[in-house]
């Protein structure tokens, strides 16, 4: 559940005011606000809601709207949820020309004559009457071909009541929703699953020590003598070192003499 607005922030009467709209969005001017949630205000006015004229994101969910006339100013508004309100009459939204996504689900809605002035509206993708998780819907909903008829009145719709229609993602949701039902009839006469068994044999992914060519043989062999003959070298080396450290030794002190 939406918080309370504090006292003096909630519209004089359900209706939306400049008052009400600042300090929801903390913008000082109506055309700087761009994104604006009012969902269960009590709302039954929209008041002085056209004067946002760059408003982007709209959601008045929760509310006690039915009319929608002030809507008809906002050319920029994308999203617009207007869930769980009492509206029936839906002409202001066709001047919405950049409208993409619109929430209908839980109003008045009773006929696909109503929705005949959304048609105009170019870029509009998805678009919702029932929301069966929060359990709203519309009268016409009803019908049960009312789905059909929206996807031939609206051929530019990806997605109806949430779910795709057309574009990407259209046909695996298809496909899953088909191979839900097939899986749904046969879960009963199924047969229990085999234990899974080995398609190789054992020991197949052991390692094995490779096995060494006669040219690495000799390579090896090879490499081993020069090592010792290194070894030889360098002893021979640390002797002779080691003699003529003696003899340097050996040898007497010039300083030592006395003149």
């Amino acid at each position: 559940m939406e918080p309370r607005a504090e006292k003096g922030e909630e519209g004089e009467g359900g209706r939306i005011t400049a008052q009400l709209l600042k300090a929801s969005t903390g913008e000082f001017a109506l055309e700087s606000i761009l994104l604006l949630k009012l969902r269960g205000r009590g709302i039954a006015d929209l008041g002085c809601l056209g004067e946002c004229a760059n408003l982007e994101w709209l959601d008045l969910s929760g509310n006690a709207i039915s009319q929608l006339g002030p809507l008809a100013a906002l050319k920029a508004l994308a999203v617009l949820n207007l869930s769980s309100n009492r509206v029936c009459s839906l002409e202001p939204l066709g001047s919405c020309e950049s409208l993409q996504s619109l929430n209908l689900a839980g109003n008045l809605v009773s006929s696909l004559q109503q929705l005949q002035c959304l048609t105009g509206l170019r870029r509009l993708e998805s678009l919702r009457l029932r929301d069966a998780l929060g359990r709203l819907s519309n009268p016409v909903c009803a019908a049960g071909a009312y789905r059909s008829a929206l996807g031939d009145m609206f051929p530019g719709l990806k997605a109806i009541d949430g779910e795709r229609v057309s574009g990407r993602g259209s046909e695996l949701y298809q496909l899953c929703r088909d191979l839900d039902s097939s899986l749904g009839r046969c879960a009963a006469a199924a047969e229990l699953p085999r234990a899974p068994t080995p398609w190789v044999e054992d020991g197949f992914w052991e390692l094995r020590p490779a096995r060494r060519s006669s040219i690495i043989e000799e390579a090896y062999r090879q490499f081993g003598d020069v090592l010792r003959e290194c070894r030889e070298l360098g002893q021979r080396a640390d002797d002779t070192i080691a003699q003529a450290e003696r003899a340097l030794s050996l040898r007497a002190d010039p300083s030592s003499y006395v003149f």
